[in-house]
């Protein structure tokens, strides 16, 4: 049996966050992405509403809280890079080097989201732009869907957007973790919640308010279906930035004094509460205009500009929105990319900034693949009949990352020593019973149904 170092001995090189709401924040920018601004609403009015949502809520609590807490625990308790930390603890307990590959997997998932995630961003900044100059203005649906064609098709005007994007994460993670990561989040998180408001304030005057708040937490179970439940499980575990290194690296830079039991449960409410509020953003904007709330991926960019163009004050609160969208982005960006130069910094010797401008410009040239696989490459599909954009999507958000929530759980709750799991999690001890059993029986299993239900196997 390898000996074990308690964290308590441990300090990263990279230092640490100043406060445990200093994480929160982080760990919360993380979580809060396209994920919540872009893919819950439709998700959402896909699968009938309210019900979904309370599926959802169920999942997260469920699922999601006790795999983030056993990531976090992972970080904090090897604090250095995902690959070093699974190798430096597998080592100390005595396991198989194998498991650093649970590491390497995570740094490139985000390497790879990165790489289209800063693509569908860079819509994002382009929609700013278009939105404050009044370009949707009594647009119809066949003009924005035209608008949105023609951005999407030109690969020198996409390239120029995600390149303004990932300088703009470069800037943020090349200043390390208090100096960029901290101070960033500590300015875009208050500012987006804030945003939120300023669009809740605007929705309620909405004629289609109180149809949207219905929409949304009015509970039919006629309408939950086995693929609901599926997407609901899957949905929360994929929000919280759970198997992708992102989390597992912002917990190494965690105070050994904060718990990581109520950060990880705060975390994933504040993410679920900005869930739940763009949905009431969304739904009584679409609803006043006589929209379709389950037109599914289009529902941001090709549903909601109709609407912005047709309501007084739209071009003024469709900019807030796009606005909103890319600082949901870019919170997400700067922990995608984390993983990749903390290693860099770790086993090179790099400087932080020399290893955040390498990895930038590999995921740079990466990201051409998916400008060009809606234009110049759309008929180009290698494998599955997809193209090189939904093979990205489909690799990570279908195998990668539920792999690495599977290999988390069984990491922490059957490899990793009981009492160093204890330890580092601090529980009262019937908590710790009762989260013990869910990563080991429950969390699992579930993954592995979710996993199943990507591939249309159930």
């Amino acid at each position: 049996m390898g000996r074990i170092i308690l964290a308590t001995n441990r300090t990263s090189i990279h230092g640490q966050w100043s406060s445990r709401w200093a994480f929160i924040l982080a760990a919360t920018g993380s979580a809060v992405g396209l994920g919540n601004i872009w893919k819950f609403p439709y998700i959402t009015g896909e699968n009938g509403g309210g019900a979904f949502v309370l599926l959802y809520l169920f999942c997260v609590a469920l699922i999601g809280i006790p795999v983030m807490m056993a990531e976090v625990l992972i970080g904090r308790y090897g604090r250095q890079s995902p690959i070093n930390t699974m190798r430096s603890l597998s080592k100390e307990m005595g396991r198989s080097p194998a498991w650093s590959l649970l590491g390497w997997m995570g740094v490139l998932a985000g390497f790879i989201i990165l790489s289209y995630y800063s693509v569908i961003a860079g819509w994002g900044i382009a929609y700013i732009f278009r939105t404050a100059s009044g370009t949707f203005d009594g647009a119809t649906a066949d003009g924005v869907t035209s608008i949105f064609g023609a951005l999407v098709g030109d690969p020198e005007k996409l390239l120029a957007w995600h390149t303004l994007f990932i300088v703009m994460t470069t800037i943020v993670v090349a200043r390390g973790v208090k100096g960029g990561l901290e101070k960033a989040v500590k300015i875009l998180m208050p500012g987006l919640f804030l945003l939120l408001v300023v669009l809740l304030g605007y929705s309620i005057s909405t004629p289609g308010f109180s149809k949207g708040v219905s929409f949304l937490f009015s509970v039919d179970f006629s309408k939950i279906t086995s693929a609901g439940v599926l997407t609901a499980m899957g949905h929360a575990f994929f929000t919280l930035s759970l198997g992708m290194g992102a989390i597992m690296v912002y917990g190494s830079y965690l105070p050994q004094n904060a718990s990581i039991a109520k950060t990880s449960i705060i975390i994933s409410l504040m993410d679920t509460v900005v869930a739940l509020l763009a949905g009431l953003v969304i739904f009584p904007i679409v609803f006043s205009n006589g929209l379709e709330p389950g037109s599914g991926p289009g529902l941001i960019f090709q549903t909601l500009p109709i609407a912005f163009g047709q309501m007084p004050g739209g071009a003024l609160f469709g900019t807030l929105f796009f606005i909103l969208l890319v600082f949901a982005a870019w919170t997400s960006a700067i922990s995608l990319i984390e993983p990749a130069v903390a290693y860099l910094v770790e086993n090179k010797g790099y400087s932080r900034v020399y290893a955040a401008v390498s990895v930038s410009i590999a995921i740079w040239f990466l990201g051409i693949a998916t400008v060009l696989s809606f234009s110049t490459w759309a008929e180009f599909k290698p494998m599955l009949d997809k193209t090189l954009f939904d093979l990205f999507d489909g690799l990570t958000a279908n195998i990668m990352l539920p792999l690495g929530g599977l290999l988390i759980s069984i990491y922490v709750g059957w490899v990793m020593h009981n009492k160093a799991v204890e330890e580092e999690l601090a529980l009262s001890a019937s908590s710790y019973k009762l989260w013990l059993f869910i990563i080991r029986y429950i969390s699992p299993p579930a993954i592995i149904l979710v996993f199943l239900h990507a591939f249309e196997i159930i």
